[in-house]
């Protein structure tokens, strides 16, 4: 297992902004019960670009359930994500688990330390970040945090995978997050932001959610020698998308 960075995972996080579409089941194999195929390979899968290019303003996930070659979903997306961190070479390693425990499963492996939703306090960057409400079942990982309490994330959520910001602790729509997440997808794929410009997420984001916190240093996981996870969020895009 290589030694990544928290800066190596958040940059394989955005790599496939713009060029890949949500797409229910996508990253999972055909019995649904772990890694597919695209999930433990290197690098972007040309099938993700062809499909995301063939889209429209329109893009409805629920027409295209389970074509699981062209897209990813939210557990995919993070599975493939921590695959890519890992490893140089396509092998047989599964990192797709169901959104409300991928957090705990990871924690289970040896990567960090697991907090339930209640005992979260705060959010630093590479933060693995899984629902554990009925209401919702979703994962995403943590960009970085803003002043005013909102938080910048990147996950696979309709209409593809995409940063997006939380409103405040106080419910405010028009936070730093969402002005910074607005900012970088245009710089990202400005066509994509005009086609998919919603990258507003709503108070649940800050409240339902468990956390998994990276073990980094000489004896865990990952390294920040950039030092991301004391940085805000502001501070980390400007670093991590010139």
């Amino acid at each position: 297992m290589n030694k990544s960075s928290i800066k190596d995972l958040l940059q394989i996080a955005i790599s496939p902004i713009g060029t890949t579409m949500y797409v229910w089941g996508g990253g999972w194999n055909e019995a649904d019960l772990a890694a597919g195929p695209e999930a433990m390979r290197k690098g972007l899968s040309p099938s993700w670009e062809k499909f995301a290019s063939m889209q429209d303003a329109t893009y409805d996930y629920h027409q295209f359930r389970h074509q699981i070659h062209d897209g990813l979903d939210c557990s995919g997306f993070v599975g493939w994500v921590v695959y890519n961190t890992f490893h140089t070479e396509n092998e047989e390693k599964n990192y797709v688990f169901r959104a409300s425990r991928q957090a705990e499963h990871f924690s289970n492996m040896g990567f960090g330390t697991y907090y339930l939703a209640h005992q979260v306090t705060d959010y630093k960057a590479g933060d693995i970040m899984s629902s554990t409400c009925g209401c919702c079942s979703h994962v995403w990982i943590v960009v970085g945090s803003c002043l005013d309490g909102s938080i910048v994330l990147v996950h696979s959520s309709p209409p593809g995978v995409q940063l997006c910001g939380t409103v405040t602790p106080d419910g405010k729509k028009n936070s730093q997050a969402y002005r910074l997440a607005k900012k970088y997808m245009k710089k990202i794929n400005r066509d994509w932001y005009r086609k998919y410009p919603n990258v507003s997420r709503d108070i649940r984001y800050l409240s339902h959610y468990a956390q998994m916190r990276w073990f980094i240093g000489w004896d865990g996981v990952l390294t920040d020698y950039e030092g991301y996870r004391e940085m805000h969020a502001d501070q980390i895009l400007k670093d991590l998308i010139r």
